[in-house]
């Protein structure tokens, strides 16, 4: 079952959604339970909660903006599974303000370490949010995407720049406060106790294609997607993909 997401769009989710999906039909599995609880933190309109809770699994989705929640309320109505998407306002940092501690099979963490002021803190709630078996679903910004994107665009100081920032940030007016090479994720989510299941790069041919190529060329938004597909798994495209998805065990998920 995949999401029925605008083909665009998918070009940037596709990959983390097949992880993911297999992720949670491994934890059915193992569990014996259908249903799981996920926590989606940072989860805005619901553009994984609504697919995760179609496959009949409960989420919750903590996010800061009420615009934000209000659209999720709306894409779950729309999508027929109200009943099992929850929405509630706050943040990595006063996680547990809002939700239980040790309480979910499945916690997604996307979009949120580039925003936090610890990100070994924000990756240290997360997996406090997990079940002693259970999965973690982290998706950040990759510093080596920014870079080419950059010096492609003929900014080659400010791509210089992203490299010798410790944030990876290429100058004052970047929207974005912190980015990341594979082994400071992977390395975030192995000091928080997990065991790094599986890395991909996600993003890393389709925001350097020309926009107007794939919607115009027969057959090429197919034909991108099945390339990110591939070029995913393979540690040699990983440093210049635009984000970076870690999958994270427990000891207790990867033994049962």
């Amino acid at each position: 079952m995949s999401d029925p997401m605008r083909p665009r769009a998918s070009l940037r989710t596709a990959v983390v959604w097949e992880v993911l999906q297999d992720a949670l039909d491994r934890r059915v599995k193992a569990t014996g339970r259908e249903s799981l609880d996920v926590l989606d933190t940072g989860g805005g309109s619901g553009r994984f909660a609504v697919p995760a809770a179609r496959l009949g699994h409960r989420v919750t989705v903590v996010d800061p903006s009420p615009n934000a929640l209000f659209a999720l309320e709306r894409r779950a109505a729309e999508a027929g599974v109200a009943d099992r998407v929850r929405g509630v306002q706050g943040d990595a940092h006063g996680l547990f303000d809002v939700v239980e501690r040790g309480g979910y099979d499945a916690v997604l963490c996307h979009g949120v370490l580039e925003y936090v002021d610890d990100p070994a803190e924000g990756i240290g709630n997360a997996v406090a949010a997990l079940r002693s078996e259970g999965v973690l679903s982290l998706l950040a910004a990759g510093l080596g995407g920014a870079v080419l994107a950059r010096a492609l665009a003929g900014h080659f100081k400010e791509a210089r720049q992203a490299l010798d920032d410790p944030n990876g940030r290429w100058g004052e007016g970047d929207p974005v406060p912190h980015r990341f090479t594979v082994e400071q994720l992977t390395a975030l989510v192995e000091g928080a106790g997990l065991r790094v299941a599986a890395v991909h790069g996600v993003r890393v041919f389709a925001d350097l294609v020309p926009g107007v190529l794939v919607d115009t060329e027969p057959g090429a938004l197919d034909a991108l997607l099945k390339l990110e597909a591939v070029a995913a798994e393979l540690p040699a495209f990983h440093s210049v993909a635009t984000q970076l998805h870690v999958l994270g065990e427990t000891r207790g998920a990867t033994e049962s």
